[in-house]
């Protein structure tokens, strides 16, 4: 019966953030026309692409360490030739289908199925995942306090709000009960002794901070290189803010193959910021058009996967 219900909610859910990126296109379509976007595709060029590639290798394989360090923790072997193999493809899959996060679903449940514990191999990921988050949180506080961006006067606020939350979060963990056999009890149990084993493990978590501040910084320097692609010759310490911002955007699952809350969120920054909600939405684009040209190494994956499995074979 609960399987009969989630299915219908989950579908619903996929519809409605792909519906929500394509609301966000279609403002901005309405808004500024098809010339952003246009604009910024035509600008790029065989130098541009070689330097997305070139940096999408330490970006990737950086991510695939960090994969592997959580797996690890968690009792889950991971070789870093797969994990890089397998975070291509993901790279690749976000890049090209609805919600941006269709890749990691698969290379989650791909590796739990290869290992004989999808329920773990989907949790190394989940827990990767927000490791990378945390980083990249992290890294725009301190940026986006040290340099001007229209975030600027907010900052103390969104970061008492923050330790608000944090401090909720806490409170109520050790609130609520973590003994028994009630689901929630074996929830909490699961995902502390995670945290501990995957994250915060002797072993494990000076790997995942450097692995994960490495990968910001790929993100950050493919944002940047979107951003001279598409014309822009902003200052650093004025672009290296408002492209964090569109970073954190891309974290809400609500795209179309990556565009979506990325492409407002630059638009809105770029204009506050005194350059053009132009320029951010082709800055944004370009963004989106180097990471599928640095992700296309996933879909040679995908391609000797198909190959070697052939279709219809389990």
């Amino acid at each position: 019966m609960e399987a009969t219900v989630t299915a219908p909610v989950r579908r619903f859910g996929a519809w409605a953030r792909a519906l929500g990126g394509l609301a966000v296109l279609a403002v901005l379509l309405g808004w500024l026309g098809v010339g952003p976007f246009l604009d910024g595709l035509r600008l790029i060029d065989a130098p541009a692409l070689a330097a997305a590639l070139g940096i999408g290798v330490p970006t990737t394989v950086c991510c695939a360490w960090r994969w592997r360090l959580v797996a690890g923790g968690l009792g889950v072997r991971l070789p870093l030739p797969t994990a890089v193999a397998h975070c291509y493809r993901a790279v690749f899959l976000n890049a090209t289908l609805p919600g941006g996060v269709l890749g990691d679903v698969h290379r989650a449940v791909r590796h739990g199925r290869d290992v004989g514990d999808v329920g773990r191999g989907v949790r190394a990921v989940v827990w990767e995942r927000t490791a990378g988050q945390v980083v990249l949180a992290a890294v725009a506080v301190v940026v986006l306090a040290a340099f001007p961006s229209p975030v600027r006067p907010y900052l103390p606020a969104a970061a008492a709000l923050l330790a608000a939350a944090g401090l909720g979060g806490v409170v109520l963990a050790r609130a609520l009960p973590t003994a028994g056999p009630s689901r929630w009890a074996r929830a909490a149990r699961t995902a502390a002794g995670d945290v501990r084993a995957g994250l915060l493990g002797r072993r494990t978590w000076v790997g995942v901070l450097v692995a994960s501040t490495v990968a910001v910084a790929g993100h950050l320097a493919t944002f940047v290189l979107a951003a001279r692609t598409a014309g822009s010759t902003a200052p650093l310490t004025l672009l290296v803010p408002l492209t964090l911002l569109a970073l954190l955007a891309m974290g809400v699952p609500a795209n179309v193959a990556g565009f979506g809350p990325r492409e407002g969120v630059a638009a809105w920054a770029f204009g506050a910021a005194g350059l053009s909600a132009a320029e951010g939405v082709a800055t944004a684009t370009v963004y989106g058009a180097l990471v599928l040209a640095a992700s296309l190494p996933g879909a040679a994956v995908l391609v000797v996967r198909r190959v070697r499995v052939p279709a219809g074979t389990v």
